[in-house]
């Protein structure tokens, strides 16, 4: 159903059911559009802001539903923080059905962004394989380097919308960002404990390419697959053909992705499953990737532990 039939069966203008958030909490109200962005979102905010996460842990924004609620949320919001570089591919749909007047950021702004050269990249959906079509790269949040522009970007829209909380805001992204670049500094020493010849992995789809250009391993996944199905039996023999050529040292499953594309790789190319990776989302709370930083690190640890592996 299209968002604005949704909106309209709610039989009363959204405008006409809430005031604004920040006349009944005294706080700002935030929508993130998925979970990482939410991570982020609650470090900057605190106790500030009143959070919303759209898209939950273990979801993939990419194939996301929105729900009347989703809407009501964004009419209510003072700040909308949002991916950009056509990731969230809801969005502007929703925004409209919503009618918010709330700020939106674009946390992507600045970053130092991958240009896709195919034009977009597949995600695995109960075995079906999606192509999200877009000119760059949208997950930029696996450089650690950007996820600090993300911060910033944060802090900038909260002062902006609460001039009263920002040196709380700006001391918040301060600190985080202190975090954050003791967090990159991490990853580059792991990954240089790894042999240059074994820093080469499978993943079943192209959401690791930040993490290959700022620290060193090559990502492999599907390509040229269905828009509408699986991959083909000669998609699957030419990545394994490449896995052989590159000698990639395990595959990887991705908690927002079907794993049985990438366990018959796995098997048929000789190699172990490594573990799952966090890709699009966070972890729900209590899981290895509850947060920005545990997904870093589980990632981390998941992959120089395999790629060393005899």
């Amino acid at each position: 159903m299209k968002l604005t039939r949704i909106v309209a069966s709610l039989g009363i203008a959204i405008s006409a059911l809430v005031l604004p958030a920040r006349a009944e909490t005294e706080k700002l109200s935030v929508i993130a559009t998925f979970s990482i962005i939410g991570d982020f979102a609650r470090v900057v905010g605190g106790d500030l802001i009143e959070l919303r996460t759209l898209v939950g842990p273990n979801s993939d924004a990419h194939v996301y539903e929105p729900k009347p609620a989703d809407a009501i949320a964004l009419a209510r919001a003072d700040v909308i923080l949002v991916n950009g570089l056509m990731f969230e591919g809801f969005l502007q749909r929703l925004v409209e059905a919503s009618g918010t007047s709330a700020a939106i950021a674009t946390l992507t702004d600045g970053a130092n962004v991958v240009h896709d050269p195919d034009g977009g990249h597949y995600h695995y959906v109960n075995g079906e394989a999606i192509f999200h079509e877009a000119p760059n790269d949208p997950h930029a949040w696996q450089s650690v380097s950007n996820a600090k522009v993300y911060v910033e970007n944060i802090a900038g829209a909260f002062c902006s919308s609460d001039a009263e909380g920002c040196s709380t805001y700006e001391a918040n992204a301060a600190a985080y960002l202190d975090e954050l670049s003791a967090l990159d500094t991490e990853i580059r020493q792991a990954i240089a404990d790894v042999p240059e010849g074994r820093r080469v992995a499978v993943v079943a789809h192209n959401a690791f390419r930040y993490f290959e250009r700022d620290y060193g391993v090559i990502f492999l996944a599907p390509q040229g697959v269905s828009t509408e199905s699986e991959a083909s039996a000669a998609d699957v023999a030419s990545l394994i053909r490449e896995i052989r050529e590159k000698r990639a040292a395990a595959v990887f499953a991705e908690n927002i992705s079907d794993a049985r594309l990438v366990e018959q790789i796995a098997s048929e190319a000789g190699l172990a499953l490594g573990g799952t990776l966090y890709s699009d989302a966070l972890s729900p709370a209590g899981g290895p990737a509850a947060t920005y930083v545990d997904l870093m690190r589980h990632n981390l640890a998941i992959l120089t532990a395999a790629l060393t592996a005899d």
